[in-house]
């Protein structure tokens, strides 16, 4: 007998397959602090490395930040999802030392075309970025969406 995972489970399954193989988020100090189908929050602290020549943190690491977030909450159906665009606007700096949240949230979810919005924060609650990302998803999936068949002790 197999048993259907639940959304939240299939939502959770799938992120920490990614994450297994997310070397660049998992190397740049990211968190995944939540994930629910079509949604996923992600932190990452501002390390030195990261400041640029104005001693701010580098646009690139804020970008990267939510790139991840869209992506764990894209592909938190268990349909691989790659990004089709991506743009974003930087509304105020991030300094080292900052602790930075990017929340992705799906805004629509259509045939193999999706839009989420990422806002990213500060430790304060400041916004410092938006970030609008569409996806497409790709044949496959991450895990296996039904459970191992239950053995008997």
């Amino acid at each position: 007998m197999t048993t259907t995972k639940t959304p939240q489970q299939l939502a959770e399954a799938s992120a920490a397959a990614m994450w297994a193989e997310d070397r660049a988020s998992q190397q740049l100090g990211m968190r995944i602090d939540a994930i629910s189908p079509g949604a996923a929050t992600l932190s990452m602290d501002v390390a030195r490395t990261m400041t640029n020549g104005h001693d701010l943190c580098h646009g690139g690491f804020i970008f990267t930040l939510a790139d991840s977030a869209f992506a764990f909450a894209c592909n938190s159906y268990n349909q691989r999802a790659v990004a089709q665009m991506a743009q974003i606007t930087f509304v105020a700096p991030a300094h080292y030392g900052d602790r930075l949240t990017a929340r992705a949230q799906e805004i629509s979810r259509r045939g193999r075309g999706g839009i989420y919005d990422i806002a990213v924060t500060n430790q304060k609650g400041e916004q410092i970025a938006v970030f609008r990302g569409h996806s497409r998803t790709l044949k496959g999936t991450l895990v296996p969406d039904t459970a191992a068949p239950a053995t008997e002790s």
